[in-house]
C-alpha cells in the first residue's frame, strides 16, 4: 500500500470495501448477474446481458444499488479528507485513482474472480489478466462535462455508472482503432446506475456532454502482460480508412483533419494542428488535413 493509502486507511468509512479476506459480497451484486455467474452457461449470459455490437460492446445491470451507494460515499468521504488526489487519466480532471487509496487488492479479487470469466468469454487471446488501473471519474455542471472522442490505455475496460442523478452524458461509440470504420459511429450507449458497459481499450469512444446533475463513474483498465507481448498488440494493423469520419466521432485531440468538419473552441484551440489520426497511410480518398504548420505536431499513433 503507497503513502497515500496508509494515510486514508484510518479514515475509511465503508471498512469492509477494503476487507480483502472477506471479499466481495453477494448483496453488492445484481441478482441476476450473480446467479449468471455462478451458473456460467451460455443461456444464463444470455438472459442478463445485452449485446450492443456484435463482438465489441456489451452490457448489464452488474451492482446493486446498495454497493453504488457505499462506493460514492467513499469517495465523497475521501474527497473530505482533504488529501492530495491524483488526476485519474490524461484526459478526466476530476476524480480519483482507487488503487491509490488502498483499494487495488479489492479489484484484484474482482478482476481474477469476475471480470477475467467475462472477457474470457469474447476474448480468449487477452484475458487473463495481470493488472489494472482503477479510478473514479466525476462531470458535472463547472467541471468535466465530457469527454473528447479516445481510445482507452487498456486492453479490456469495464465502465460502471454508480450515480448520481444527472441528465445527458451519453457513451459514444465509434470502431476499432486501426479498422476502414474506426470513426464512424456505431452506437450511443445511455448509462444507468449498476450497469456496466465493457469493450476494448481500441475501441474509439466519448463521453457526451452532461446536462444536469453529476454522474460518477467506475472505470477498471485490464491489462495483460501476455497480450501486449504478442504481435497483434505490438504492430496492429492500420487500414485506409473508408470514407471521411462521421462527425460525432471526429477527436480535437487526435484528428489532423478536425477543423475540416468542425471549428474550434477556446477551450480546444490550442489542439489545432497537432493531430496525428489518420496517419498518411490510412487517409481516405480526398483527405485534407487542416493547417498542421500551425503548431508541431504531437506523438505518433497509441494503442
Amino acid at each position: 500500500m503507497g503513502s497515500q493509502g496508509k494515510a486514508y486507511a484510518p479514515l475509511r468509512k465503508h471498512q469492509a470495501l477494503f476487507d480483502v479476506e472477506t471479499g466481495w459480497q453477494d448483496e453488492w451484486f445484481d441478482p441476476a448477474f450473480l446467479g449468471a455467474l455462478r451458473a456460467g452457461t451460455d443461456a444464463a449470459w444470455s438472459a442478463v446481458l445485452t449485446e450492443h455490437l456484435p463482438g465489441r460492446l456489451f452490457s448489464c445491470k452488474m451492482f446493486s444499488d446498495v454497493f453504488c451507494n457505499m462506493l460514492i460515499e467513499e469517495v465523497d468521504n475521501f474527497a473530505a479528507t482533504g488529501l492530495p488526489a491524483k488526476r485519474p487519466n490524461s484526459m478526466n480532471n476530476y476524480g480519483i485513482i482507487l488503487n491509490e487509496i488502498g483499494w487495488k487488492p479489492m479489484v484484484n479479487r474482482l478482476q481474477q474472480q469476475v471480470l477475467a470469466l467475462i472477457a474470457a468469454k469474447y476474448w480468449p487471446h487477452i484475458a487473463p489478466f495481470d493488472n489494472h488501473h482503477t479510478f473514479i471519474v466525476r462531470y458535472k455542471q463547472g467541471e468535466d462535462l465530457g469527454l473528447d472522442m479516445h481510445t482507452d490505455d487498456s486492453d479490456v475496460t469495464f465502465n460502471l455508472c454508480l450515480g448520481k442523478e444527472f441528465a445527458g452524458a451519453g457513451l459514444t461509440f465509434c470502431g476499432i482503432m486501426g479498422d476502414m470504420d474506426h470513426r464512424k459511429h456505431s452506437y450511443t450507449f445511455h448509462h444507468e446506475v449498476g450497469r456496466c458497459v465493457w469493450h476494448l481499450g481500441r475501441q474509439r469512444h466519448g463521453a457526451d456532454d452532461i446536462s444536469s446533475g453529476e454522474r460518477l463513474n467506475l472505470i477498471i483498465w485490464n491489462h495483460s502482460s501476455r497480450y501486449r507481448d504478442s504481435d497483434e498488440y505490438k504492430h496492429p494493423p492500420y487500414l485506409k480508412e473508408r470514407s471521411a469520419p462521421d462527425p460525432q466521432c471526429l477527436s480535437y485531440t487526435h484528428d489532423r483533419d478536425y477543423g475540416i468538419f468542425k471549428e474550434y473552441s477556446e477551450k480546444t484551440d490550442d489542439f489545432e494542428g497537432r493531430g496525428w489520426c489518420p496517419p498518411r497511410i490510412a487517409e481516405y480518398d480526398n483527405f485534407k488535413a487542416e493547417n498542421q504548420g500551425k503548431r508541431p505536431q504531437r506523438g505518433g499513433c497509441p494503442h
